[in-house]
């Protein structure tokens, strides 16, 4: 049994488990205080829930459930961690918003059958008075306790530009862009190793000079056995490891050094190489606003009716570009005319968004409202760009971002937990205790 298994299910509480725990807290009138952390405390029947539910996921997913004592340990670990953060959540006014957690909330509802929030809580507060809203706060706090991490963790990943381009330039960089390869696969194998060695090298050596398999395949021997094929054009990621690795820096035409492995001897050689012919073609748009923002002398009336006597002056021939640098509040934009420049859709807010994708070319839209206030817009110029090169490199940043986070986050929670203020009350449930 080890560990990593009882972090797993840490990770990810089953539905079972989620309900369980919050109709357990309605069961217990008097309890007993196992651990303080920081300004929290881990009671006795929160351990016992614990390690019901750590032993009923292992036992689900056909894990041996260790020792009794062991679990315990395992599980009070966990809990104390989770308090850990959950102190660091309260320090940084971490809360999730109502939209998000309603969200998460009818996930879990779908999952037992409720298709609405309402039907969900009518469900569990009929099994037990109140565990809708405990379940409720239950996933309002690993809310919080994700976003804590996402903020705490990202915050301590460097990814320089030099580490992108060395990750575009390994196997696995050139296999994530989908990058083929069309490659000759040579295989040399015997039980005499300096035989095979030696033939391998005479294999290497002709290969390099031709391309004929069947001639190739000749040069077997009584004892070693030389077999290939012409593997056609072949995705990166399909081919092992060990052997992309070895295709990866070769030029057209050139062949891998020996390649030692348990099944004998290979040597590669690279006809041509294919890039992904895919590209990323992203819409643009040039465009220019006027805003009006509410203030604490402006109205929103008083925005909308100055948006609206903007409106009409640009219908009636007026110059965009000298009402936004007159009247609009987004004073980036006004000094320029109101110009935003070349816009990518996911740029803007989605009413922005909306609108700026919807307009043809050349027209002013009617004001409409965002969180910011009131705008007129208009598309100047649209047009399509290549930003394959810019995809590459954040699906790269992306791929080095969550290697990095696994590595940083166990870092992190180290760091939480020896920061952590921990009293241990039960001293059966203190390790400390073990040696003595």
């Amino acid at each position: 049994m080890k560990t990593k298994h009882l972090k797993q299910f840490f990770k990810a509480t089953t539905l079972a488990a989620l309900i369980s725990s919050s109709m357990h807290s309605f069961a217990q009138p008097a309890d007993e205080v196992v651990a303080i952390v920081d300004n929290s405390v881990i009671l006795k029947s929160d351990l016992q829930q614990g390690m019901a539910e750590a032993a009923h996921e292992l036992q689900a997913q056909k894990k041996e459930v260790p020792p009794q004592q062991y679990l315990q340990f395992q599980v009070l670990d966990q809990l104390i961690l989770r308090e850990a953060q959950l102190e660091q959540v309260k320090k940084y006014g971490i809360k999730p918003d109502e939209k998000s957690l309603n969200e998460a909330v009818l996930k879990v509802a779908g999952q037992s059958g409720s298709k609405s929030l309402e039907a969900f809580q009518q469900k569990l507060d009929a099994m037990a008075p109140g565990t809708y809203e405990s379940l409720r706060g239950r996933i309002a706090e690993d809310l919080a306790i994700s976003r804590l991490r996402q903020q705490q963790v990202m915050s301590r990943i460097k990814i320089s530009d030099q580490d992108v381009e060395n990750f575009l330039k390994s196997p696995q960089g050139q296999a994530a862009l989908g990058n083929q390869a069309h490659v000759i696969h040579m295989r040399i194998s015997g039980d005499n190793a300096q035989e095979v060695q030696s033939v391998a090298k005479e294999v290497r050596s002709k290969l390099a000079q031709s391309n004929d398999i069947n001639a190739l395949k000749k040069l077997s021997t009584a004892n070693v056995k030389v077999e290939g094929a012409d593997m056609g054009f072949r995705p990166l990621s399909d081919i092992p490891t060990e052997l992309a690795a070895r295709i990866t820096p070769l030029q057209d035409g050139q062949t891998t050094d020996l390649v030692s492995v348990r099944d004998g001897v290979h040597v590669l050689k690279l006809l041509e190489r294919k890039q992904n012919e895919q590209k990323a073609l992203v819409p643009q748009f040039q465009t220019r606003h006027i805003l009006i923002q509410p203030s604490e002398v402006v109205t929103l009336e008083n925005a909308k009716q100055i948006i609206d006597n903007i409106y009409k002056r640009l219908k009636a021939g007026q110059d965009f570009a000298t009402l936004a640098a007159t009247y609009s509040n987004d004073t980036g934009s006004a000094r320029d005319g109101g110009s935003l420049g070349w816009v990518t859709p996911g740029m803007m807010v989605p009413e922005f968004d909306k609108k700026m994708q919807e307009i043809p070319v050349g027209e002013i839209s009617e004001p409409f409202q965002t969180q910011f206030g009131w705008h007129i817009l208009q598309v100047t110029d649209k047009r399509e760009k290549d930003m394959t090169h810019e995809y590459q490199e954040r699906m790269a940043r992306q791929i080095l971002g969550e290697r990095q986070f696994n590595t940083e986050i166990d870092s992190w929670l180290r760091e939480v937990r020896a920061n952590a203020y921990v009293e241990i009350k039960d001293p059966s449930l203190d390790k400390k205790n073990l040696q003595k």
